[in-house]
């Protein structure tokens, strides 16, 4: 039984340390309609039982991080009053900024809020060069999302395919791309990973992080989807329907 207990600590241990794709929430909270911080207005994201929360400081800013990158529903408390259900996407290795805020005492449930980034303009990613990210919805839509190499590809003009099938990243030598699943590296071909399975992926081509530093060519780093990613997909619709 000892032995047992170990094992699935172990393999507990395990699953958590692989966790990589983590981000974080940012954003000032106000008094409404001035500019006046909501000192100590209470910001939490319920992750099916597991709380990510902080506190705003006198100017009403917050921070919360080490997030796994997904779709939340963000709950705010202030002075016995409660903002509710303001939907963000958290990025892989990234920010998710709710900007301003205008905390109304008057209200109680907000409608869903979508906080939308530009992908556009340039993202810096840990303080690298800019990254290629694309999430299971833009995967979706894709019309290479049932071949991940094409997928790749597509995301980045950097990455090209040779004859034989292998990804290569341009001026790098062949064999020098590796990936990232999980947070687990898996070296040689990731072909046989289905793009249905995928929450989010990323494509460095340059300015590796420390992490990834081992190689020479170019960093894919992918993030699957899990049972909870699913049900918090799920809680914003049918919130954002009225449902709930």
């Amino acid at each position: 039984m000892k032995n047992a207990l170990i094992i699935i600590a172990l393999i507990i241990a395990g699953q958590v340390s692989a966790q990589q794709a983590l981000g974080e929430v940012t954003g000032y909270i106000f008094e409404y309609d001035t500019k006046i911080g909501a000192l100590d207005a209470k910001v939490v994201i319920d992750d099916i039982g597991s709380l990510y929360q902080a506190k705003a400081d006198i100017d009403g800013s917050f921070r919360i991080s080490a997030i796994p990158a997904g779709i939340y529903l963000v709950d705010i408390y202030y002075q016995g009053d409660t903002m509710q259900n303001i939907q963000i996407e958290v990025p892989m290795n990234g920010i998710a900024r709710m900007g301003d805020i205008n905390f109304d005492g008057g209200v109680q449930k907000l409608g869903v809020i979508n906080v939308i980034a530009n992908r556009d303009e340039i993202v810096m990613i840990d303080g690298n060069l800019p990254v290629k990210e694309i999430s299971a919805k833009e995967i979706a839509k894709s019309p290479a999302k049932f071949d991940l190499k094409a997928l790749i590809t597509s995301i980045s003009s950097n990455v090209q395919q040779a004859a034989d099938g292998s990804l290569t990243i341009r001026g790098a030598r062949k064999g020098d791309m590796i990936y990232m699943v999980d947070g687990i590296k898996v070296r040689g071909d990731a072909g046989q990973i289905p793009s249905a399975g995928i929450g989010y992926m990323q494509v460095y081509t340059g300015g590796l992080p420390a992490k990834y530093g081992d190689t020479l060519g170019g960093v894919v780093v992918i993030e699957s989807k899990s049972y909870f990613d699913l049900y918090r997909a799920w809680e914003a619709e049918q919130i954002r329907n009225g449902n709930m």
